[in-house]
């Protein structure tokens, strides 16, 4: 299994998703809480007995939108993973690691941490990723494989990862879906869209149904932020 490692912001957003009041947040915890998840106005939960996945539109205003865009434009690289058995084009996006002191990355940080309802300090920096027209990341899964030769090396501080939230900035002319392979559920880009993942089945246990193929752009851009969750603190 494989992981990871100016444009505008097209389409027309309404009122983006806003923090709730201090007082109604559930304290912080190391993992993600479905029925907190579940408790947000207006959130899709994917039907789906193998894997649970939620979409919430309009998540990212579209200025939120166009500043991420601008920084990962002036700022990106090659994308890179820690396995790709051989193949050059298995991830052929590029990539940006957010500046956490940026006022809108923090302001941002601190939203998606209060959607999941996970205790900040288990997260690791944002990551800001552009497709072109050609590339994607093909099939994988974000957890590290227990087993895999990387496993010590990515996650004996900070444990594995546990959730993932990721955010489209843009809605590329063509193409640029996310496709959950296992469970038959492509997800069309939108702009400030957010799609969140459980990785595991428990704890120690992982998800294979979690799988999933950023598709190839066929025409235009595709930018998405994307943010994952360890099981114990970062750093």
């Amino acid at each position: 299994m494989h992981f990871a490692r100016p444009a505008i912001a097209k389409g027309r957003i309404s009122a983006s998703w806003t923090l709730p009041m201090a007082d109604s947040l559930p304290p912080a915890a190391p993992d993600a809480d479905p029925a907190w998840i579940a408790s947000h106005p207006r959130i899709q939960r994917v039907p789906s007995r193998d894997l649970v996945l939620f979409i919430q539109r309009h998540f990212l205003s579209a200025e939120e939108c166009a500043g991420l865009i601008e920084r990962i434009d002036a700022h990106r690289r090659p994308s890179t993973i820690a396995d790709a058995n051989g193949d050059g084009y298995f991830r052929t996006s590029e990539t940006c690691d957010l500046d956490a002191s940026d006022p809108l990355v923090a302001r941002i940080d601190a939203k998606l941490a209060a959607f999941a309802g996970i205790d900040p300090a288990h997260g690791e920096p944002i990551q800001g990723q552009r497709y072109s027209v050609g590339q994607e990341f093909k099939a994988h899964t974000d957890y590290f494989e227990p087993k895999g030769p990387d496993f010590e090396r990515f996650c004996a501080v900070s444990g594995n990862r546990t959730w993932t939230l990721m955010v489209y900035l843009n809605e590329p002319a063509a193409g640029g879906a996310t496709r959950f392979v296992k469970i038959g559920k492509t997800v069309q880009p939108e702009t400030g869209k957010l799609l969140a993942w459980n990785n595991r089945l428990g704890p120690g246990a992982y998800n294979p149904a979690s799988i999933h193929h950023g598709m190839k752009v066929r025409s235009g851009v595709k930018h998405v932020i994307t943010k994952w969750y360890r099981e114990r603190p970062w750093g």
